[in-house]
């Protein structure tokens, strides 16, 4: 099997997707030896955040000197991206000989998922290289997702929940925290975000029923030091902390990790102050409030739901404050995206509108007619890089800076827009 027809075997399981459900995983896991068992890990479920915190964990987990695998989605360029050890992305190779080995699994499982696919590779392509631990992100939820089929982990991570794919998870933030508690194994630890007071009740409940010592990071210990476009520093519980990533949300995924790493040491893991410090300073992760280019200043973020946006908010007014910014933006249909627009309309003062390449997607024309409507200037553009010509030009009339936002697919095509291919 070649590279490109492992994608292709895993685009068209996708295309027949079951319902949620762990019982496929846990079949195509047994024919590969359950090789997850040997594995250790920190499960991280939430509705947002988790790419960040994950990738601020690893970063400090290899600091360390751990052979750390790290397992998140969507991808943002390449596939492979999902999948990565000690930072480097699963070989076209190694992924290609490793979904020519589950296929036969897989094709005798009804209904089995492209989520499922690629979380067994990922389960075994760790195993075989013997990590030493693996910063395991949830897809959807918690409780039916394929990362559950672990059964144990080091510590689990519950980041900021809000309410989104309603359809799965339930109506309310109360119903979703709970599907996202579900990952917490009976005793283990557990490290929260401070989300809103519903949420964290569910949590604390499931925590005292399930013998899950839990920690939550306190923001008020956050003290901001410095920021630039190029990143900030902040004080937490007395000690200065550097991070790339942008924004005042980073602060609060950035106190997460830290203290999710007490935990880790509580339980033997050796990880110096030196550690942390250079793998928080070190973290890239792409198209979070990610600056692309100088003249005009460009900004991507992958904000999708009304949390996203409002963290968006957030870092604008900290970097951009006083700029007239130009807003490049799709959005998917079955969002709250009039919520999301009100947010967005209180900083960007013109809107370029495109499709997002989705079945579920507002059409370009649709947003830009209800920006219109509302008193905006609204333009729709035919794609991502006609939105952006589109952008550039009006940004450069108006001495304006743009911020591309609405979802990781799309800012990957603005990345790509740049020359941003890794």
């Amino acid at each position: 099997m070649t590279y490109q027809q492992a994608l292709d075997y895993i685009s068209a399981v996708g295309s027949r997707a079951g319902k949620p459900g762990l019982e496929r995983i846990k079949a195509l896991m047994a024919g590969l030896g359950n090789v997850q068992d040997g594995l250790r890990f920190v499960h991280l479920a939430g509705t947002n955040g988790k790419g960040s915190t994950s990738c601020m964990l690893a970063s400090i987990l290899q600091k360390a000197g751990y052979k750390t695998g790290l397992f998140v989605s969507p991808f943002i360029i390449r596939f492979n991206e999902r999948v990565q050890i000690n930072g480097r992305h699963i070989p076209d190779e190694k992924l290609a000989e490793i979904i020519a080995r589950i296929k036969p699994i897989a094709d005798a499982i009804a209904g089995c998922t492209e989520f499922e696919l690629i979380t067994a590779a990922a389960f075994v392509w760790f195993a075989e290289e013997h990590c030493d631990i693996v910063v395991l992100e949830t897809g959807l939820g918690g409780r039916l997702d394929a990362t559950n089929i672990i059964k144990s982990n080091e510590c689990a991570i519950i980041t900021n929940i809000g309410i989104d794919h309603t359809d799965y998870l339930g109506n309310t933030v109360a119903e979703i925290a709970y599907e996202k508690a579900c990952i917490l194994k009976e005793g283990c630890p557990v490290v929260a975000y401070a989300s809103e007071q519903s949420a964290m009740d569910v949590l604390t409940a499931y925590a005292l029923e399930h013998n899950n010592p839990m920690s939550v990071a306190e923001f008020d210990a956050i003290e901001p030091v410095s920021a630039d476009l190029t990143g900030q520093s902040f004080r937490y519980k007395g000690e200065v902390y550097s991070i790339n990533l942008l924004g005042p949300h980073q602060q609060k995924n950035a106190a997460v990790v830290l203290e999710t790493v007490e935990t880790l040491r509580k339980q033997g893991w050796s990880i110096t102050n030196e550690n942390i410090r250079e793998g928080l300073r070190e973290a890239r992760w792409p198209a979070r409030f990610e600056l692309l280019h100088s003249s005009p200043i460009v900004f991507a973020d992958g904000a999708h739901n009304m949390q996203g946006v409002e963290s968006l908010r957030g870092a604008v007014e900290q970097n951009l404050a006083g700029k007239r910014i130009v807003c490049l933006t799709g959005v998917l249909a079955d969002k709250d995206w009039q919520n999301m627009m009100a947010v967005l309309e209180g900083f960007a003062a013109d809107f370029i509108t495109v499709t997002p390449d989705s079945p579920r997607a507002l059409t370009a024309e649709k947003l830009a007619e209800y920006l219109a409507q509302r008193g905006k200037w609204a333009w729709a553009a035919e794609s991502v890089q006609e939105g952006m010509d589109m952008a550039i030009a009006r940004a450069l009339e108006t001495d304006s800076v743009i911020v591309a936002c609405g979802s990781l697919y799309m800012a990957s095509e603005v990345r790509d827009y740049f020359g941003r291919n890794v």
